[in-house]
């Protein structure tokens, strides 16, 4: 059976009990030593008091000068005593000769104890052990007229009397401790619970499997994250997000506001709004990313938002040109359909014995086709290009849209690889189709390619409703389109093409009355 761990609120306040114990035992007992020696200060200073009052008095002096000192003296001493409070009052002679004590056997005995100072005129306390026990006393010189010693005064306070006293003041000491024990104790429990609520009743060595594995899953999966707390400061952001992001490895982010670290602006303006995300698309740098942002709470209490990101650059362009090579087939489907049909009405005429209207068909549609093909392929030496533009010009046919070709359109040698070469051309044409559809009649779609000033220049111009001006900063930004939503990253796509090759993409106002996106790309050649 696995050992119960105790959590780390409970250990500390077992550490805090003890510490607190601890103290205010150390504490009473300085309490009580500082008690015990001003006891014996106050002791000292009381028989002091005593035994210079008794030496100073005449009665005292005149007793020592008669035959029988001790028959005036013992009366007085023990009065003396019984009023102050002292345990003993001993008047003696110079040779140490007893002539008072509160045990009447002892008065002719000598006194037990040093009297040296005082036999040299000085007045003394000590602490000596004599007859009644160990004992505060002070010794005291008695002079007479001529200031001779006639005589010396002790009196003393026994430790136990003074230990009595001591005793008396226990409870109140006691009394102190007990209550700042107990409000220690209760401030200690208040605390460890405060800590159990804040760390979940955790113990140290979980906390610390927890923390390695919390840090092993970070820097492990492959989507990059980012924690917020409520005042959109950085709590959290692992290795594939500071990627993603463009962030250095060593950028001071964590604790610093969104506001202040330079991000994307797709981003940034994601993480500053804390609205929960789903799918978003968003464009950072060269990348094309899937981002979903999801405010957390615990127990009911918002703590932050957490934003995951997903790199999708790849996916995107395979997808777009997987759209290019579909729409391709389908146009190929629908002039293959055509044709047989119109096969069919030519037989049909031949079989009718009308073969002047079968020639006549036949050759007017043959030609138009293949004047488009001739002059596709004229133009353009690419044969993926041409034969993207001759399946966009039958798609645009299907939906009634006029795709033209411009007549000074011509690209002999692209300084662009093929796959981006179809991206760009393919999404700005399938942007311009989705804006002129469902636009009256008539609806057209201009395309240029051609070499200009040693660029390449693409431009693709609309008749359709035109771009928001307030939307045309962020139309290669932010993958805008007029698709519908899920499938705004085909201007996206390209504006990173032209990053990635250090062109500049705008767009305008076309003279249809739409939009015209314009492309231009280093490296073009000369025109021909």
């Amino acid at each position: 059976m696995a050992r119960r761990q105790w959590s780390i609120a409970a250990q500390l306040f077992a550490l805090q009990a003890v510490v607190v114990t601890l103290l205010v035992l150390a504490g009473a007992a300085g309490a009580v030593w500082l008690a015990r020696s001003d006891s014996r200060q106050a002791a000292q200073e009381e028989v002091l008091a005593v035994a210079q009052t008794v030496a100073g008095s005449p009665d005292v002096r005149a007793a020592l000068t008669t035959a029988d000192p001790a028959r005036v003296l013992q009366p007085y001493a023990e009065s003396t005593r019984e009023a102050t409070g002292t345990d003993f009052v001993v008047v003696m002679a110079p040779d140490r000769t007893r002539f008072s004590h509160p045990t009447r056997e002892r008065i002719g005995e000598p006194f037990v104890g040093d009297i040296g100072p005082a036999l040299a005129g000085h007045a003394f306390t000590t602490t000596n052990v004599g007859t009644l026990g160990e004992s505060v006393r002070a010794v005291v010189p008695v002079y007479d007229e001529q200031r001779r010693i006639v005589g010396l005064v002790s009196v003393g306070i026994t430790t136990r009397a003074i230990n009595r006293k001591l005793l008396g003041q226990l409870p109140v000491l006691f009394g102190v401790a007990a209550p700042a024990l107990t409000l220690a104790a209760t401030g200690s429990w208040l605390l460890s619970r405060r800590l159990r609520r804040q760390t979940h009743g955790l113990g140290p060595a979980q906390m610390t499997r927890m923390y390695e594995y919390y840090d092993a899953v970070l820097h492990s999966v492959r989507e990059g994250l980012v924690v917020l707390t409520t005042d959109r400061r950085v709590a959290l952001v692992n290795d594939e997000g500071r990627r993603l992001l463009g962030l250095d490895a060593d950028a001071p982010v964590i604790d610093q506001p969104v506001a202040g670290i330079d991000l994307p602006p797709a981003a940034a303006e994601l993480l500053g709004s804390g609205r929960d995300a789903r799918d978003e698309p968003i464009v950072a740098g060269d990348r094309v990313l899937v981002a979903n942002q999801r405010t957390t709470r615990f127990e009911g209490a918002v703590l932050g938002t957490v934003l995951t990101l997903r790199d999708q650059t790849e996916l995107r362009t395979l997808a777009s040109e997987l759209d290019s090579v579909r729409a391709l087939t389908e146009a190929l489907q629908a002039q293959t359909h055509e044709s047989a049909n119109r096969l069919h009405t030519v037989l049909t005429l031949v079989e009718l014995g009308r073969a002047d209207e079968a020639v006549r068909l036949g050759t007017r549609d043959l030609a138009l086709a293949q004047q488009l093909t001739d002059r596709v392929v004229g133009a353009v030496t690419e044969p993926a290009l041409a034969a993207l533009l001759l399946g966009k010009s039958a798609q645009a046919g299907e939906r009634g849209v006029d795709l033209i070709i411009e007549p000074d359109c011509r690209l002999d040698d692209s300084p662009l690889p093929t796959g981006d070469l179809l991206t760009v051309v393919g999404n700005l044409v399938d942007n311009a189709l989705e804006a002129v559809a469902g636009t009256p009649a008539p609806r057209r779609v201009r395309v240029f390619v051609g070499a200009v000033d040693d660029e390449l220049v693409i431009r693709v111009a609309d008749s359709g409703p035109g771009l928001a001006p307030d939307r045309v900063a962020d139309a290669f930004r932010r993958g805008w389109s007029t698709k519908s939503t899920g499938r705004g990253l085909g201007l996206a796509l390209v504006g990173q093409v032209v990053r990635r090759h250090g062109g500049s993409a705008e767009v305008t106002r076309s003279d249809d009355g739409g939009s015209m996106f314009t492309v231009r790309l280093p490296g073009g050649g000369e025109r021909s």
